[in-house]
This record gives C-alpha cells, sequence and structure tokens, in this order.
C-alpha cells in the first residue's frame, strides 16, 4: 500500500500544500484561499444546525423530537451542502494543484501492480491528511475525489486524518504479541440527557458473539467521583481492550483535548483520562469510536498520545444520525472489515439510503489514524476462519496452478532433472564427496566404428553374430565370470547363430571359472517380448533381461509370476555380479548347467530363499522394487519416485572402457584386463550410426549435463554421445551400491513452499526482514537439498518450489516507487 502525508496550512489568503511520500520524495505548491468557501462553509453550517437542532450530542438544547420547521430547513440545506461541495471541488481542482492530485493518482495504478495477489487487501491509497487552522481542519476532505480527472478507476483513494503534532510512537507493533481469544470492548455510556442510548447498546451488542464487551456508565443516583474512579479503574484494566466505545455529549476544547459528559452536567477531559489511556494502549488498545459531537480535539488528542485510530464526529450530530451511523460501522467491523471500510460503507450507507433523512450527516465522520498504525479489524476466530486465511488468493491460486502444470510436462521434468544432476555433480566436486573406487565395476566392450571397419562388416544390422562369437571366445579365455550382451538376438541368420551357440556353451560348461551369460530382450510397440533364440542360448542356463529405458529413469523392478517374468538388464547383471563374483556367505554355489530342465533365473531364485531367506527382489537395495504411488502416476504419464540415474558421479568411477578390436589383441596378461575377473563385461554398441533396436541411432543419447562436466574437469575429448551401454553401467552401479536415488516430485513441495510464502506473508514482520527470511530460506533449502540427496540418496525439488515461495512473498515486498513528471 503506498500513503502519502499531505499538509495544508493556511497563512492568512494563502495555503501552502505539502505532499511527501516514499524516500523522501516531496511536492508543494501555494494555492490562494478562497474566503468565500468560509462564508459557504458557515452558511452551510448554520442551516445544518438548524435543520438538526434537537437531540444533539453536543449542547443540550430544550426539545424532544424534531418539530416542523416554519422554514423548509431540509431542502435549504440540500442546496447549501450542493454548494459547498461545488466550491470546495472547485477550488481543490486549481491548476497549482494539478501534479499533487497526479502523483497521487498515478500511484494507484502501481499500488495495484504491487498487491497482486494478497490476500485480504483493498487496492488502495492513503493520504494522510494534516490541517491547520482547525478553520480548514473542519472542510469535508473526506469527498475529495483526487482520481476523478485520470482513468485510473481501479482503486481507491482515501483521505485518512492526522494531527500536526504526534509526541508518542505507535505502540501497535508491540501489541501484536498480545493474544486474546476474543477483541474486548470497553463501551463508556455518558450523560443521556436528551439522548436515547438502547440503539446504541444493541448495536454494540450485535458483536458479542465475535467480541467481549463490558459497559459502564452513569446512573441516577451515583456518585459521581466512584463513576470517573469507575472510568479511569477500566481503561487501566489488566486484562486490556482492543476497541474503546464512547456514546454521549461531548466537545471541543484544545487546551484539554475535548470533553466527554460523562454525566449531567459532568465532563472528563482527555487529558484527565491521558495516563489510564496510555495504560490501555499499552495492553492492546487500538481503535477508539467517539459516537458524539466535534471530536476533532479528542482524535487529535488521542493519535498525539499514540492511539492507533479514532472515528470522531467533526461536527454536532443528531442523535438519530449517530445511532444510524454506529449500527451500520458494527455491521461491517464485524464482518473483518477494516475500520476504513466500515467508515467508508456507513458513510455511503447514509448518503445513498438516508439523504432524505438526514442530509449532509455523511460528510460528519472522520477517521484519524497514526501514519504507522495498520488499519484496525476484528480478527477472524475459528478454524473455518484460520483455513480461509490460509487459503491462496485469485492471483496466488492461478500460480499455483500454473507451476503445478508446468511441473507435470516431460519436457519440463527432464530439463530440471538435467540441471539439477549438473549441480549435484558440482557440489560433489567441491565438497569431495566423489565415491572412489580401485577399479570400476564394469568393462564395456565397445563394438565401434573402428572395431566394425577392421572386422570388415558391412552391415552392422544386425551385428555379426560369428564377431559377438569371437568377443565371447576372448572373455572365457580371460576368465571372465559374468558377460551381458546388449545386442538383441531374436532373428535366426543361420550358420552364424551355431558358432554363437558353441561359444557360449564353450564358456558355460567350462570346469573352472564357467562365465554367466545375460542376454538382452525387449518389448516392441505391440507389447510382444523379443528374446534371444533358443537355438543360440537356453534361458535354463542363461539369464535374460529387458533393455527398454525410460529417459535417465532406473528400470524399477515389478513382483513377477513364474509365466511372465522379465528384469531390467543392468538389475540381472547385478544378481550374476552379487552371486559369482562377490559371492555370497554360503559353502554352496551355484552354476549355469547345460542340462539343467528348468529357467536360471527361478534356479537362482530357490538358491536365494534357501540360504538367505532373500529372493530376486530383496537381494539388492529394497527401494529397487516399483512403489505403488510409482505404479498409480504411471496411468497419469508420470514417475513419481522412480529412481533416477545418479550423473553426479563421475563414469571412470563407474565404468571402463575397451574397444572391441582392441579387446582381441589384447594379451591375457595385460595390466589392463587384470581385474577382469572381478568385473561384470557388458559387449554393447559403440556408438556407431546404426546402433538401435527399432531404428537406426537409437542407441545414442545426447551427452547429459552432468556426464559433459566431468569429461570437461577431466579434459577428455568431447562428445555428444551417451550410449546405451553406458547408461546400462550407471543402472548396474545403482543396484549393487543399493545407491537408488528417489526424487519427490515438484508437484508435491510446491504446496508446501506456497504453504511457507503464506505463513511469511501472514505474519507480522516487517519487508526488510520478510525478504530476508525468503532469500535464506531459498539459500538453505538449496544447500540442505544437495547434501540430502548425497547423504540420503533422495532429490528434492529446489527450482519450482524457490519460484512459488518468490512469488508469495515479493508483491509485498517494498518496490521502487515510480511517478511520471510531466
Amino acid at each position: 500500500m503506498n500513503n502519502f502525508k499531505l499538509k495544508v496550512q493556511k497563512v492568512e489568503q494563502t495555503c501552502l500544500f505539502e505532499l511527501s511520500w516514499g524516500k523522501g520524495q516531496q511536492l508543494s505548491c501555494k494555492v490562494k484561499y478562497p474566503q468565500l468557501l468560509t462564508t459557504i462553509y458557515q452558511e452551510w453550517q448554520r442551516i445544518y444546525l438548524s435543520f438538526y437542532k434537537s437531540s444533539l450530542r453536543g449542547r443540550i438544547e430544550e426539545g424532544g423530537g424534531i418539530a416542523p420547521p416554519p422554514i423548509d430547513w431540509h431542502a435549504r440545506l440540500v442546496q447549501a451542502e450542493a454548494k459547498l461541495l461545488y466550491e470546495f471541488h472547485f477550488w481543490l481542482h486549481s491548476a497549482e494543484l494539478f501534479e499533487i492530485r497526479r502523483t497521487i493518482a498515478n500511484s494507484l495504478l502501481l499500488t495495484t501492480n504491487n498487491q497482486e495477489g494478497l490476500s485480504n487487501t483493498a487496492k488502495t491509497v492513503n493520504v494522510f491528511l494534516t490541517c491547520e487552522p482547525l478553520e480548514l481542519a473542519r472542510l469535508p476532505w473526506e469527498t475529495w475525489e483526487i482520481n476523478g480527472e485520470f482513468t485510473t478507476n481501479i482503486g481507491t483513494i482515501s483521505i485518512i486524518r492526522m494531527p500536526q503534532n504526534i509526541h508518542q510512537e505507535n505502540s501497535q507493533t508491540k501489541l501484536s504479541k498480545i493474544q486474546r481469544k476474543k477483541p474486548r470492548i470497553l463501551a463508556i455510556l455518558g450523560d443521556e440527557t436528551g439522548l436515547n442510548f438502547p440503539t446504541d447498546k444493541q448495536a454494540v451488542l450485535s458483536c458479542n458473539k465475535i467480541t467481549e464487551i463490558k459497559f459502564i456508565g452513569w446512573q441516577p443516583g451515583s456518585s459521581i467521583s466512584e463513576l470517573k474512579e469507575s472510568i479511569c479503574a477500566n481503561l487501566a484494566d489488566e486484562q486490556g481492550w482492543d476497541i474503546l466505545f464512547f456514546a454521549g455529549h461531548s466537545n471541543e476544547s484544545q487546551l484539554t483535548g475535548g470533553e466527554l459528559a460523562i454525566a449531567p452536567n459532568t465532563s472528563l477531559s482527555i487529558s484527565e483520562i491521558a495516563p489510564y489511556l496510555q495504560i490501555a494502549q499499552a495492553k492492546g488498545l487500538q481503535f477508539a469510536l467517539f459516537n458524539s459531537c466535534s471530536g476533532i480535539n479528542i482524535a487529535e488528542s488521542l493519535i498525539d498520545l499514540g492511539l492507533s485510530q479514532v472515528v470522531v464526529m467533526r461536527e454536532p450530530i443528531h442523535n438519530a444520525v449517530a445511532q444510524a451511523f454506529l449500527v451500520k460501522f458494527l455491521q461491517v467491523l464485524a464482518a473483518h472489515k477494516n475500520v476504513q471500510e466500515a467508515m467508508v460503507t456507513a458513510c455511503q450507507y447514509l448518503k445513498l439510503e438516508h439523504s432524505l433523512t438526514y442530509p449532509s450527516a455523511f460528510l460528519i465522520p472522520s477517521l484519524f489514524c497514526h501514519p504507522e498504525a495498520i488499519l484496525f479489524r476484528i480478527p477472524t476466530s475459528g478454524w473455518k476462519q484460520r483455513i480461509k486465511q490460509v487459503l491462496p488468493t485469485k492471483t496466488e491460486a492461478i500460480i499455483f496452478t500454473t507451476l503445478a502444470f508446468i511441473s507435470l510436462l516431460d519436457p519440463v521434468q527432464n530439463f530440471l532433472l538435467e540441471k539439477r544432476i549438473l549441480s549435484q555433480a558440482i557440489y560433489r566436486q567441491l565438497t569431495a564427496q566423489i565415491p572412489q573406487n580401485s577399479h570400476p565395476p564394469v568393462l564395456l566392450v565397445q563394438i565401434d566404428e573402428e572395431s566394425i571397419r577392421q572386422a570388415r562388416i558391412a552391415d552392422p544390422k544386425p551385428m555379426d553374430r560369428t564377431y559377438l562369437a569371437k568377443l565371447v571366445n576372448k572373455l572365457s579365455a580371460l576368465n571372465a565370470r559374468v558377460v551381458g550382451i546388449d545386442y538383441l538376438l531374436d532373428r535366426p541368420l543361420g550358420k552364424s547363430d551355431r558358432i554363437l551357440n558353441q561359444s557360449l556353451k564353450s564358456a558355460v560348461k567350462k570346469q573352472l571359472n564357467p562365465t554367466w551369460f545375460v542376454f538382452a530382450s525387449v518389448q516392441n510397440h505391440d507389447f510382444k517380448w523379443l528374446n534371444v533364440l533358443p537355438e543360440i542360448a537356453n534361458k535354463n542356463w542363461s539369464l535374460q533381461g529387458y533393455i527398454n529405458l525410460t529417459h535417465w529413469y532406473v528400470e524399477p523392478i515389478f513382483p513377477q509370476s513364474k509365466t511372465n517374468f522379465k528384469l531390467p538388464f543392468s538389475y540381472t547383471l547385478a544378481l550374476a555380479y552379487k552371486i559369482n563374483i562377490q559371492g555370497l556367505p554360503q559353502k554352496q554355489s551355484i552354476q549355469p548347467n547345460l542340462s539343467s530342465q528348468s529357467e536360471f533365473i527361478w534356479q537362482l531364485n530357490d538358491y536365494l530363499e534357501t540360504f538367505t531367506q532373500k529372493n530376486y527382489q530383496t537381494l539388492l537395495s529394497p527401494r529397487a522394487p516399483v512403489k505403488e504411488l510409482t505404479k498409480f502416476s504411471y496411468n497419469w504419464g508420470q514417475t513419481w519416485l522412480q529412481p533416477i540415474f545418479d550423473f553426479s558421479i563421475p563414469p571412470e568411477q563407474i565404468y571402463q572402457t575397451i574397444p572391441a578390436w582392441q579387446l582381441l589383441k589384447t594379451a591375457p596378461n595385460s595390466s589392463e584386463l587384470s581385474n577382469i575377473q572381478q568385473q561384470v563385461i557388458m559387449i554393447v554398441p559403440g556408438g556407431y550410426g546404426e546402433a538401435g533396436v527399432f531404428q537406426e541411432g537409437q542407441d545414442n543419447f545426447a551427452l547429459p549435463n552432468a556426464i559433459s562436466y566431468w569429461l570437461k574437469t577431466k579434459q577428455q575429448s568431447p562428445r555428444r554421445q551417451f550410449t546405451g551401454g553406458e547408461a546400462h553401467a550407471y543402472m548396474f552401479h545403482h543396484f549393487i551400491n543399493s545407491w537408488i536415488v528417489i526424487p519427490i516430485p515438484d508437484l508435491w513441495l510446491i504446496p508446501m513452499a506456497a504453504l511457507l510464502g503464506k505463513i511469511v506473508i501472514l505474519a507480522n514482520l516487517k519487508h526488510r526482514l520478510r525478504e530476508l527470511i525468503l532469500l535464506t530460506a531459498i539459500a538453505i533449502y538449496g544447500i540442505i537439498s544437495l547434501q540430502i540427496y548425497l547423504t540420503f540418496a533422495i532429490l528434492l525439488p529446489w527450482f519450482l518450489p524457490a519460484i512459488m515461495m518468490t512469488v508469495y512473498i515479493l508483491p509485498v515486498l517494498p518496490r521502487k516507487k515510480t511517478y511520471a513528471s510531466s
């Protein structure tokens, strides 16, 4: 909300207007004061008092009701009101005041933009008005429509009165720590002579459901001294008050700050009760309503004492008008609107609904306020109201929905995941938290372009199976324990199939260090499985795993039956590694048998259940089996809680590579292959263009950002492709190390960020503190989320939740104000 201070001071026949705002900005101008305006005001005041000559809440007059006047005072008052407003507005429309009017009006547009997304906040610009002398203060400044000549009818410019002198600071910030179940109202009913208070009392009692109310006042036969003591004692009540209400007669007095008639022929000045009012302020008093006459001095005295806000009547007011105003004012206040909204609504009610009955009455009420105060409203209570406070506004809901929708889009998810894993790689390196292996657990034998050329393979799709047989023979000779073949062998190729079959059987039936083989399978577009041909390898002595890949997500393990069983290629290799290379703490071992009559995978499962009370699902990480929520999310095109590839680990810690042609030429005792018996060997495509199951190049992917980062840090040759074999190597690493990184969906964290943003908005904090909380929370959360990833293998999203929280808080932060200068 933008606040202006406007000081209007009359010296002889000239008025000096001084407008100030922001950080030292100010405008000033001099305008000639029309003496005719004073004459017209005095005429209006005389007619006004003549019309409302009885039952005024000021000096008591003789008589009861409103007697029919011999003169049509109603018509004359309507004419006088119109003339007063015309002359007053004509003067305020002076050319000298144009710059001031435009500056205030332009700020309304800026305020509207700044307040987008704030709940329970009107698009309002407040002008705190100080007038000197009293002759100016009596004029109806609240009727000044500053933005009437500009096209900014998108909010409200409100005139709020402010005394010239304020000695005490506003205590509202300290009062925010005071907690009450219900706001408390102290209602003082003064001298009732010529008046009628039942309506006032009933109006106040209408708020008893949401407030605590206490009435005090003079009773016939009671002692005046006891009444004064009761008023002072109640003002200083230990429980404190939120609202002070006075009904009765009152009069102006610059010496004493105003006089309150508390009993017949007995008045109590503001200066007398000032110490008790200050105690009441210290215990929570924020707002006072004086439903009595001539209250300018009263309001100025109370604000000078440090009270937040006061509503008074600037002129004498008829009893019936005061009651009509009070009823409407309290109705709006009970609806949890602030006192400014309540006063404006009540004045509009008098103007529109009672213009014939109570002409000019809407010109009388004024709100005086300390410039640092927050407009008082009765706080909402109950769980429904508290929930309503937390619920998002329309703008907040739009932002929330937009971010939630964006978070569900695959391209956005993939982009954010790439950047997040890159940040994890950088964080790993900066904090020296890179896992170290004496040798990587995977050896990738890559059939690359050079291997194809040296083998004189004309068409590598499908790959020449005699060449695969040569590689199998070489690996068998090197005593490789587990070999995975990342080539689909589902179509017969005649003689070459038999050659490969013989090589495989020879490796399996070795007495010492028989080789376990894992073959690739894949599900086609018709959801049918393409498996290795039985004439090449029988599943009774070999294993199979599917090589389908979801973009940088680790394939989860689904519970399977014996009739419909498939595991991921890398997971099957990890099982073979755990059993045949690392070994289990059992004396009895298991090896593939060419004469076996049951599937080797179920032989392994029975073996695990017998000796370890585990099975193929539970031997490795407990996070590997698919979550029910993950399966549910598949129905909506999502992958909630499905593990991800951790490319923040450098490739050299995951796998070692060797071209196929080089493997065939390497001597058995080569140091490069010294660890081959402790490694899983994968025969994989090495990046040649034809690699892929259903289309060329399908096995070659764009290089992940984190992998590109590691290549640059190691000053390795740049490349653009990342092969499917490398992806399987990463999955294999994650399975054997139980390093299964679970990503928390952005959609889950965005509401939490929104809630935190809402809490910061609702907290009674200064703008700078809110900004500090925002930046600190985002930074700390970012660092914590990076470390949680490395410690607990949980990826907490950062970017979209940070945007959500920022969007919630930024509208309430102070912004640089700009105003047109011409």
